[in-house]
């Protein structure tokens, strides 16, 4: 199921408008949904204005939502929203382990890398557990609207 929804006045600054917003799930190991969350998150930021900054967003994005569908075996849930201060996305999942930031291994083909990249990429990131039984997690990153 997916779907693209305009946030309401929650988060907005005044006289500048409530913040877009992408909303989208993802379901379990449909790495289909890794190049289409890529084209929507595209279109998303096409009127941001920070052409450099919209590509390692949808680098890093699509960071997160690989990571999410391979290493969970769950569904994943992806939100990114664009406000007055930058962008932000958060890729939700079920899983209860904390992803690994690893240093990637010369001869390990592309593995490992992600969450380097987002690392060095994003202006802010984290995790945020979000509690026990099951709840899972939400992996984040944040860019502002400097750029390139």
């Amino acid at each position: 199921m997916t779907r693209t929804e305009k946030a309401g006045a929650n988060g907005a600054v005044p006289g500048e408008g409530p913040p877009r917003q992408l909303k989208r799930m993802l379901g379990k190991a449909d790495l289909k949904a890794v190049p289409e969350t890529r084209r929507a998150l595209r279109e998303l930021l096409s009127h941001w204005g920070r052409p450099g900054r919209s590509e390692i967003a949808e680098l890093l994005t699509s960071e997160l939502v690989t990571n999410a569908l391979v290493h969970t075996d769950r569904d994943a849930e992806v939100t990114a929203t664009v406000g007055p201060r930058g962008l932000r996305v958060e890729v939700r999942d079920d899983a209860e382990r904390k992803p690994k930031l690893r240093v990637p291994i010369a001869d390990d083909g592309t593995n490992g890398r992600g969450l380097v990249l987002v690392q060095s990429l994003a202006d802010a990131w984290g995790v945020v557990m979000l509690g026990a039984g099951g709840a899972g997690k939400v992996v984040w990153f944040e860019l502002d609207g400097g750029t390139a």
